[in-house]
């Protein structure tokens, strides 16, 4: 019984105007709504995801 650390995101910015890609990797990550959070497993795909639109969220 191993703990995974988890990252807590949060939308800050909306996507629309944004790349598709980007709003794609949005939805990927759970998040919805402007100000909605997601709690993910912290892994380098996760990691690199929240890299990828780092401007559009805020790791909590």
């Amino acid at each position: 019984m191993s703990t995974q650390q988890t990252i807590k995101v949060q939308l800050v910015r909306s996507p629309i105007g944004t790349k598709q890609s980007h709003r794609a990797t949005v939805r990927g990550l759970g998040l919805r709504k402007l100000n909605s959070v997601s709690e993910l497993k912290d892994t380098p795909e996760v990691r690199g995801m929240i890299n990828k639109i780092a401007y559009l969220v805020k790791v909590l």
